[in-house]
């Protein structure tokens, strides 16, 4: 049967989600380029400013819990239009917060509003991806990436300049909303999704419950290259600082590279080959670079590790929004929670493990949650079994 040919409508909706993930990783990178600058401007020790990072983490699990039943009760395209703008008026407060008190309560909404942007602008994806009828949640999370490459860039020339945190932010802050406001209209009309049978609170389902494992596992291994790929480089090969600082870059660099053509092997290969594959291609790249013990061949194993995670989260996100008897942006909730849990449990504990052990030895165990992965790699064929949400009138 010959597909209908996509709408203006809906190939402009697509472009504004891009917008909007392009907008998100950008607003976090900024943040994230000027810690240095903000923990010496407020005297911070490592570990005062670690717990203060806690803070956004805890409300972004907050946000979790309350965004799949805003997005059920207001539309997906107004949850993302709101927390996109506030999430990006909040980025200034950050750089003005004049004590540790005020920094932490900032981060707190920092956090939650970054969460349920996160949730509502995958919870859209996912609408617009059932529009088209064929797999592009995975360029979007490439435009995420593309963002983060941006936001950092800018603020590591902005930090050479010179230039206050307080400008910075304050510049980006107007950049990034009115790029979102020019988009925000080109967004799918999104009626309210809760119907009789869905469930905005619930446990989550067996199905549920196995994308969650997914994205825990693959949010560890995620946490863990960002956190302990240069330390492993630098004191456990003995490299030096900017071969360790690549480890990360090569992970990066990867997983960016591979979610703007993830769409297209998605469709030509399947969700399952993907995800059985991810799993097995960063286990053997981890394991491998483990092995080994070589510098060079660390990094081709990190950039693995980067291939075969490329794809995970917008497969699993999608596969979750289709679940049957929930609401997408209440599925999504579920899965983001899990999967952010890993990403917060799993840094400290590899470095709690590495103390038993060794660096080598607690990135092992995150080669093995690779491997579970590709075991798991089935879930996701119900979720290609399982019957369309009728989709909203478009308004025009």
């Amino acid at each position: 049967m010959t597909r209908s040919p996509l709408s203006p409508h809906v190939r402009a909706a697509r472009t504004a989600v891009s917008t909007v993930f392009l907008v998100n990783g950008a607003a976090l990178a900024t943040w994230v380029s000027r810690i240095p600058a903000i923990k010496r401007d407020l005297g911070l020790s490592d570990g005062v400013l670690g717990l203060a990072l806690l803070s956004m983490a805890a409300g972004a699990l907050f946000a979790f819990s309350v965004t799949g039943y805003l997005i059920a009760r207001y539309g997906s395209r107004r949850v993302t239009v709101a927390a996109g703008l506030l999430f990006c008026a909040a980025l200034p407060l950050l750089a003005v917060a004049p004590s540790l008190a005020l920094l932490v309560l900032t981060l707190a909404l920092f956090g939650a509003l970054n969460g349920a942007m996160d949730v509502a602008m995958n919870a859209h994806g996912v609408e617009v991806e059932a529009r088209y009828g064929r797999p592009i949640l995975s360029s979007f999370h490439g435009m995420f990436s593309l963002g983060g490459l941006i936001g950092a860039g800018i603020g590591a020339l902005v930090a050479g300049a010179g230039i206050t945190t307080e400008v910075h932010f304050a510049a980006a802050a107007v950049l990034l909303e009115a790029a979102l406001l020019l988009v925000a209209l080109r967004l799918l009309p999104t009626p309210p999704a809760h119907r009789p049978g869905d469930s905005v609170f619930a446990l989550p389902s067996r199905s549920l419950l196995g994308f969650g494992i997914i994205a825990f596992c693959a949010s560890m291994t995620e946490g863990s290259m960002a956190d302990w790929s240069a330390v492993y480089l630098r004191d456990t090969l003995g490299t030096g600082a900017g071969y360790a600082a690549a480890g990360y870059a090569a992970f990066s660099l990867t997983m960016t590279a591979v979610r703007f053509g993830g769409d297209a092997l998605v469709a030509r290969l399947g969700p399952v080959f993907m995800v059985r594959w991810g799993g097995l291609v960063a286990a053997v790249g981890l394991g491998s670079a483990l092995l080994l013990g070589h510098p060079a061949a660390t990094l081709l194993g990190f950039a693995c590790v980067g291939i075969g995670m490329a794809t995970l989260y917008p497969l699993v996100f999608s596969a979750a929004g289709r679940t049957p008897g929930v609401t997408s942006g209440t599925a999504i909730a579920a899965v983001a929670t899990m999967g952010y849990s890993g990403f917060l449990a799993g840094p400290p504990f590899i470095g709690l493990l590495a103390e038993g052990i060794s660096l080598r030895g607690a990135l092992g165990l995150v080669a093995l949650l690779c491997l579970l992965i590709a075991l798991l790699s089935p879930i996701v064929r119900r979720a290609e079994r399982a019957p369309e949400r009728e989709a909203p009138a478009l308004e025009v």
